[in-house]
């Protein structure tokens, strides 16, 4: 729905399974059970792809949209009639990300200053036709952060490689450079280069390295993946220890990478909010080899 004739490449999506939770072979059971929504089809370059058939108005909410409509009536049941979301439906504002930087990056007052500014621009939903705003504008940026942070808001573990985001840049309308948008974000993308392989989280969706509201499938990897590193324990107590699972994983819950940890880590952030005149060569960060 996000991308720019309605359809995918299944190559594209097929890196993507874990990260989306889909199952192995989506491209068969889902598109049997859904006919009436999606097709399978071969393009003009000989590409498989699937094609959105049915177009869902409830479905083209992004999950910004949505966490300021549950801000709103939270507000509401409060007795507070103030609304930012309902100030922004009706065309007097827009949406602003949420926020978390580095300790003492974020006060920098150059980095606020242009923060105001960008979150003072309109919020384009990732589901709305961006072919008419200006590929160099400040507005086609927002609109690409908020493509971005949809994207992950609808992933397992608001996470994935960059790389398989690479695969989406026609689709979604965004600059093939578009990964230089991580390191100008820091407040809102987290890029980290554990295990040797550059991955993007969104900020939002952890806190002290977990999942805040990890999704059911999370949870049951999560169950999964605490089994099998225990598993000589179970064998002995068998059926009996079930109940206590959840609260054990609930304590060893995953972290931002999903895995076991690796050892050495990078994160990658730099000062690119001052000159917005830079080149692109400043932007490309030469780690694309994921």
């Amino acid at each position: 729905m996000m991308s720019r004739d309605k359809q995918l490449p299944l190559q594209s999506l097929h890196p993507l399974r874990w990260d989306l939770g889909f199952p192995y072979d989506y491209d068969k059971t889902l598109i049997e059970k859904n006919q009436d929504k999606f097709r399978i089809f071969k393009n003009s370059n000989g590409l498989t792809c699937i094609k959105l058939e049915k177009w869902i108005d409830e479905f083209a909410v992004s999950e910004l949209q949505k966490s300021n409509e549950i801000k709103e009536s939270s507000i509401n049941n409060g007795g507070d009639c103030s609304s930012l979301y309902r100030r922004f439906t009706r065309g007097q504002t827009a949406l602003a990300f949420p926020l978390s930087f580095p300790r003492g990056y974020g006060a920098q007052k150059k980095v606020k200053s242009w923060m105001d500014e960008f979150q003072k621009l309109p919020y384009i939903s990732p589901y709305e036709d961006s072919s008419s705003i200006d590929p160099q504008s400040e507005l086609m940026e927002k609109r690409i952060v908020g493509v971005l942070h949809e994207f992950l808001s609808l992933t397992v573990y608001k996470k994935t490689k960059r790389n398989y985001l690479r695969n989406l840049t026609d689709e979604y309308n965004m600059p093939f450079r578009f990964t230089r948008i991580f390191t100008r974000y820091p407040g809102i993308f987290y890029l980290s280069l554990k295990c040797k392989t550059t991955s993007v989280a969104l900020k939002e969706g952890y806190r002290r390295g977990k999942l805040v509201n990890p999704s059911e499938i999370a949870k049951f990897r999560g169950k999964f993946h605490h089994v099998m590193r225990t598993g000589l324990i179970y064998r002995k107590k068998g059926l009996e220890m079930l109940p206590e699972l959840d609260k054990l994983v609930e304590d060893d819950s995953i972290g931002i990478d999903g895995e076991e940890s690796c050892e050495d880590e990078e994160v990658e952030s730099s000062g690119e909010w001052v000159d917005h005149e830079d080149g692109d060569s400043e932007f490309d960060d030469g780690s694309d080899q994921d």
